[in-house]
């Protein structure tokens, strides 16, 4: 069982920055892909960061050119740097969290944080 513990939201004005973090129970080394995703009023969750062991991250269209994504292995902690925010930037960031423990055999395991909100005001 991975616990995914997420920080850095708030509120912040429009073209600020800040920086959120998501800190894993489990060796991050472990994690096929982690990454950032943004759940709407609706319940549904849209890709915002991701990183895999391709080790390149993908951004979404929306934020890329403007965030930065970053491993900490030391502290087993993935960070999400956004910057020139916008108020439709603005949601709860989930952490999520993606594994197989056995490359070949058995399920993939899947985590999620609690969320962080994100509050860009105008």
């Amino acid at each position: 069982q991975v616990q995914l513990v997420e920080s850095g939201g708030g509120l912040v004005q429009a073209g600020g920055s800040l920086t959120l973090s998501c800190t894993s129970s489990e060796n991050i080394a472990l994690m096929d892909t982690m990454g950032w995703y943004r759940q709407t009023p609706g319940g549904q969750r849209e890709m915002v960061a991701v990183w895999s062991r391709s080790g390149v991250p993908t951004y979404a269209d929306f934020v890329r050119g403007r965030s930065v994504l970053s491993r900490d292995p030391g502290r087993n902690m993935l960070n999400l740097f956004m910057m020139r925010l916008r108020s439709e930037d603005s949601g709860v960031y989930l952490c999520n969290a993606k594994l197989r423990r056995r490359p070949t055999e058995g399920p993939e395991e899947d985590y999620w944080g609690q969320g962080t909100q994100v509050t860009v005001s105008s």
